[in-house]
């Protein structure tokens, strides 16, 4: 498993809510190469409460849509898809369904896995999952598309 946080190796400077590492109000979440697949581990806050005691929904988004960048991120930099026209970034989300299985609990880590399932230039498809206690909490399935500014 790789050391170094594909955020940190890749996109150091980005001010992303979910897993921009300049980003000090953020979730700062930190993602890792293992083989085929990227996982992370994140400690959800109490602030990230649903208001019945479990990890809220749009914070579970949030983490599967970063998650899933830190896995296109590394596939774009495996291949050479490098950014365009100084773009920070070489691809965006272009969509992510998201789909909420089970509760997650807020006062414990949560396990993320990702795994790229499609991969062409013009487009790379990431699948992730939210886990915990062995057991999938919500699952996304993410649509990244080549940034190319206009």
């Amino acid at each position: 498993m790789d050391t170094i946080a594909v955020q940190d190796r890749l996109f150091p400077t980005m001010n992303c809510f979910g897993c921009g590492p300049a980003n000090e109000r953020g979730l700062r979440l930190k993602s890792f190469v293992d083989g085929e697949r990227v996982i992370a581990t994140f400690t959800p806050w109490p602030e990230h409460d649903n208001g019945i005691g479990y990890l809220n929904g749009g914070i579970i988004a949030t983490l599967l849509d970063c998650h899933s960048a830190a896995a296109v991120m590394n596939e774009a930099s495996v291949q050479g898809w490098h950014s365009l026209d100084g773009a920070l970034l070489p691809f965006v989300t272009a969509g992510i369904d998201v789909r909420y299985v089970r509760p997650s609990p807020l006062d414990l880590p949560v396990e993320l896995r990702a795994t790229i399932v499609e991969s062409v230039e013009a487009e790379i498809v990431c699948d992730v999952e939210l886990r915990f206690d062995e057991k999938v909490r919500a699952t996304g399935h993410a649509v990244w598309k080549r940034w190319r500014p206009r």
